[in-house]
Parts: structure tokens; sequence; C-alpha cells
């Protein structure tokens, strides 16, 4: 995928002779590994997400031990919830030097190492670095490999793969809250922390299950693309030509200079080694050291050079206009799937409904019915006459629709219905990497899908605090609804015009050459 060695290499570029022939494909993409490589992201899922979900209650246990504002307290979870996404596109550098296995293999070790230092903690402040920090950074290490590795694995069966994996959410949120509540009851939440730390260093283990592909089994990425739009064209969506030529242009001009530093850098080192090996074998030792720092030196060159340049560089992203329209749908779309959880109980409690929704709370609808709507929805999109990005589309247009409304219901019955409706329609983030996927290509998906998240993390950071200070000048839940709802119609109107735009420009093109 990215320069790392480990990792898959898809090539983009304007070899004819790859894109004829089809290459005998390896058993393990769409089968085989594929599937641990699902089991490994779904374990991420509730490790991870699933343990954010359920820190409701340890911010209970915090409020009172550390006698703070809720408002200060609540930051804690916020910051971590908020780090974990919005580290993503520095993630991705890490991901260009060291491969997705690595790197989520020291985030594994760093998350448990900031839930074991918060068991130690004596304020607040404490928890902001130790839980918010060093928690949240470790998290986004481990998350965005889990991500990217489907994506990898998975052509044909990827939507499905996606919503597979991601249930471990939902699952995680159930779970890892009776876990939490069991601990804290019987350990204290300290020891409770403690306990969840070794419990997250089975991050690790899922991240040695992200086994890397081998270069000489890979499937040309050129081959796939092109079998999978011959067979549907609709199941492909249209990347922008400009997308595309960057992106040649990108693998062009890193091979080249790839190609220069490791022959001069390499072959000064082979050079003193074969002159030196008449010296003593400590001067050998020195050799051999300096030729794996220049090694390593290439590698960290390498990668840095395409994660800067798919971001600032002359291939950057952001020169497809398609993907800077999902960027600006991410920031707003977060947090109206946030916001009802958190103003859900006070609408129960303002409609008297608190009975009814004590036997069967309305956010659990939200979390059940999100589990299947990820996997339906996945199974939808897989289908060989379905656009994935028509499924994306309406299944926003569903979830907007619903939190613009759900003010409007006052009975639980009303309620209840609304609240499964927004569970379903929210499973379209199965879809979120198989989209980044379509408009930028495996190759960038690490860097692609990481400003992804990074704009979801924003969202989730400001979103509702944003939410509370409308509520504190209306002193009603309504305006929270309509205003995220309006925000999130406004990305989804973004998303809905520039595939437009991109599809009339190649035909004004060429209507002008035919005049000339």
């Amino acid at each position: 995928m990215y320069a790392s060695r480990e990792d898959i290499g898809y090539d983009f570029g304007g070899d004819s002779k790859v894109g004829s022939k089809p290459v005998k494909p390896n058993p393990n993409i769409d089968g085989g590994w594929a599937w641990m490589i699902v089991l490994s992201s779904f374990l991420v899922h509730i490790l991870i997400m699933g343990s954010q979900m359920a820190l409701g209650i340890l911010n209970m246990e915090w409020l009172e031990e550390f006698n703070q504002s809720r408002g200060l307290t609540a930051w804690v979870s916020s910051l971590s919830m908020g780090i974990t996404l919005i580290v993503g596109p520095f993630i991705g550098l890490f991901i260009s030097m060291c491969g997705c296995r690595k790197t989520a293999i020291i985030g594994g070790v760093l998350n448990a190492l900031g839930w074991i230092l918060s068991a130690y903690a004596s304020n607040v402040h404490y928890l902001f670095l130790t839980f918010g920090v060093t928690a949240g950074i470790g998290s986004g290490m481990v998350y965005l490999p889990a991500v990217v590795m489907v994506g990898q694995y998975f052509q044909k069966r990827r939507a499905l793969a996606q919503g597979l994996s991601t249930t471990g959410t939902g699952f995680g949120a159930f779970l890892m809250t009776a876990l939490l509540k069991y601990l804290c009851t019987e350990f204290g939440w300290r020891n409770a922390m403690f306990i969840q730390g070794a419990i997250s260093l089975n991050l690790c283990v899922c991240g040695a299950l992200m086994r890397p592909l081998s270069p000489k089994d890979v499937v040309s990425e050129k081959y796939v693309v092109r079998s999978n739009s011959e067979d549907n064209p609709a199941k492909t969506l249209s990347r922008s030509a400009e997308t595309i030529k960057s992106n040649r242009v990108l693998s062009e001009e890193l091979e080249k200079k790839e190609e220069a530093t490791n022959d001069e850098v390499l072959d000064s080192v082979q050079h003193i080694e074969i002159g030196g090996k008449s010296r003593s074998g400590r001067n050998m030792y020195g050799l051999r050291i300096l030729k794996t720092v220049s090694q390593l030196t290439v590698t960290v060159r390498k990668g840095f050079a395409i994660w800067y340049s798919s971001y600032f560089g002359a291939a950057s992203l952001f020169t497809n206009r398609v993907f800077v329209a999902f960027i600006i749908w991410a920031l707003f779309a977060y947090s109206s799937f946030v916001i009802p959880f958190i103003h859900l109980p006070e609408i129960v409690k303002q409609y008297n409904l608190s009975h009814q929704d004590n036997i069967f709370p309305l956010t659990s609808i939200i979390a059940i019915v999100h589990i299947f709507g990820k996997v339906i929805l996945g199974i939808i999109s897989d289908l060989p006459c379905i656009s994935t990005w028509n499924v994306f589309l309406m299944a926003n247009f569903t979830l907007v629709t619903c939190i613009l409304t759900l003010p409007l219901m006052q009975t639980y019955v009303s309620l209840a219905v609304v609240c499964a409706l927004i569970g379903f329609s929210s499973g379209y983030f199965s879809l979120m990497p198989v989209v980044t996927e379509d408009l930028v290509g495996i190759k960038h998906l690490a860097n692609a899908y990481g400003i992804i998240i990074c704009a979801n993390g924003i969202s989730a950071l400001f979103g509702p605090p944003f939410a509370g200070w409308i509520y504190d000048i209306t002193h009603k839940y309504d305006f929270s609804f309509y205003i995220s709802g309006l925000l999130y119609m406004v990305g989804i109107i973004f998303l809905f015009i520039q595939p437009c735009i991109q599809k009339k420009q190649p035909r004004e093109k060429s209507t002008d050459e035919a005049q000339v």
C-alpha cells in the first residue's frame, strides 16, 4: 500500500502490461487470512471504541473522587475520543514508515500505558495527560491500521468486511460497560483502570495479526478496478482525472528519488564494507550498524516524502474536489450522531417518559439497530447492481431527516421508531473507508482516511459542547437538533453537488477539443 516494505504495494501507474494481463489472485484476498484481519479489526473496535462508549461509568467515579465540575471532568472523555480520531493524519506518517502491523503494536502498548498511569491520577488535569492524550494517541495508532488493513485484504466484499469489523463498536459498548461497572464495584475505579490497561495489551495481539501481504502475491489494483468497472460500471465510483494524474506523477517522482537515494547510500556503504574486509571485526561491526542506520534513514525519508506529498505536494489529496467535499461533510456528520446520545435522556425526562425509557432505553435501541445497520448496508453495497456511493448518500439523507424530526416526537413509540432509523442509517460508518478508497485509491487510503477521521474527531470534540452552549442560550433542546441537522445537511449537499460537477468537466473538455 505504502512505501513500507511490510505493506501491500498497489501500482496505480501507467503500465499497460500490468493492466492487460490478469495476475493470479492471492487466496488471502477476499478469503483465507482476510477473515483473520476482520476478526482483528473487530476486537480493536471492541477494545477501543467500545471502551470509549463506556466511559460514562468512569466519569461518575471521577466526579465523586475529584469533586470537580461536570464540564471540566467531561473533557477527559472528550479528549480521549477526539484525539483518537484527530491524530489520524499523523498516524498515516507512521504507517508510511513502519507499516500497519508495527504501528498497531506500538499503539497497543501506548494505550495500555495510558490506562495504567491513569490509575494513579491525583487530579483531573493528570487524567488529561495520561488518559486523554496518551491513551488517545495509542488508540488512534491502532484504530487507523485496523481499518486500512481490511481495505487492503478485501476487494469484492469490502463493504461487508468493514461492516462486520465495525460492529465491534456496538458489542464493545455493551461488554465494556458491564465490565467497567463490575470492576469499579468490586475493586474500585483505580484498580479497574489498571485491569483495563492489562486487557488493552491484547491490542498488541490484534496488531500482530495484521500480517502484511507480500509484494509478489499482490493483486494488481489496476486489474481489479478495471475488472470491477467492466462487470459493473455503476459500482465503481468515478475518480477525477486530475487526481489520477497527480497520483501517477507522485509514484513516478518517488520511484526516481527512492532509486537514486538507495543506490547512493547503500552503494557507498557497501564500498566501505568491501574496503574494510581486512580491518578488525570491531570495524566491521561498526560498518553493519552504519548500513542499518542508512537503510532506516532511507525508509524514513521515503515514508515522509509520500506522507508530505499526499497533503502538501503537487499530488495533494486536496486536489480532488469530491474528497474535499467529503472532508466538509465529515466536519458536521459525527456530532449529529453523538448529540442524540447526550440529549435523549433529557428529552425523555421533559416528556415524562422516564418509566418506559427505563424498561428499554432509547439509546440502547440506537446502539442495537446500529450493529445490524452496518452489516445490512454492507451487504447491500456489495450487490453487483448497487452503487456504494448511492447507498452512502441515501443513508445520510435518512439520518439527517431523523435528526430534524426527532424533537417533534412526543411519545415513546414515535421516539423509538425515529431512534431505530437513526441507528440503522448511521450504519453508513462502515461504508466510509470503502467510499474513501473509491475516491483516492488503496495507495492513499491511510492518509485520506486519516484526514476523514480527523474531521470526525473535531466534530466529536466540539459538537457536544456547541449543542450545550445552544441549550444555555435558548433553554430548549430542539434547537440543538435543528442547527446540527442543518449543518449536516450542508455537508450532504456538498457530497451531492461535487460528483455532478466532476462528471460535467470531462464532457466540456472533450467538446472544446472537438472544436479545435
